[in-house]
C-alpha cells in the first residue's frame, strides 16, 4: 500500500511539472509567432545579446544540475538535509528558474519583445499554479523534513 502511495505522489508530482514545462513551450511558440507577425524590438544597443548568452548558459546549466541532483535522492533517509543538495540549496524550483533563464536568455539574444514578456508570465503562472500544487504533494509526501526545508529555502 505505501509503495503503491508513493508511487500516486511521484506520478501526481511528475504531471504537474509537465503542465508547468508544457506552458512554457506553449507560451515560447506563441511569443515566436508574434514576435514573427509584429516585430516589435525591445533594444537598440548589442549589449543585451551577450546577457541573453549568459542567460541560456546558466538556463541549461541549473536545469542539468537539477535534474542530476533529484536523480540521485536517497529517498529511504527523508529529513531536511536529503533536499538541500545542489541547486535545491537555493532554491526549491531550480527547472522553473532555468527554463525562464532559457526563455528569457531567447527572447533577448533574438532581441524578441513577446517572448521576454511571456518568459515573466510563465514564471508566475508556473510559481502560483503549477509549483503550489506540487509542493502540497510534496508537503503531504514527505511530512515534516519537507515542511523544515521549505522554512530554510525561501523560493
Amino acid at each position: 500500500m505505501e509503495t503503491e502511495n508513493k508511487y500516486l505522489h511521484k506520478n501526481k508530482v511528475h504531471k504537474i511539472l509537465a503542465h508547468s514545462y508544457s506552458v512554457y513551450l506553449f507560451f515560447f511558440l506563441m511569443g515566436v509567432c508574434l514576435d514573427v507577425f509584429f516585430n516589435f524590438k525591445i533594444f537598440s544597443n548589442l549589449f543585451v545579446a551577450p546577457v541573453g548568452v549568459l542567460f541560456l548558459i546558466l538556463g541549461t546549466v541549473l536545469i542539468f544540475w537539477a535534474q542530476k541532483t533529484s536523480r540521485n535522492f536517497k529517498k529511504d533517509l527523508i529529513n531536511k538535509e536529503i533536499f538541500l543538495h545542489g541547486p535545491y540549496r537555493f532554491t526549491r524550483t531550480p527547472t522553473n528558474f532555468g527554463l525562464f533563464f532559457l526563455m528569457l536568455g531567447f527572447g533577448l539574444v533574438i532581441n524578441a519583445f513577446f517572448i521576454v514578456l511571456f518568459a515573466f508570465i510563465c514564471f508566475i503562472l508556473g510559481k502560483f499554479i503549477f509549483l503550489d500544487k506540487q509542493e502540497k504533494i510534496l508537503e503531504e509526501k514527505y511530512g515534516a523534513p519537507y515542511l523544515e526545508y521549505k522554512k530554510l529555502v525561501k523560493f
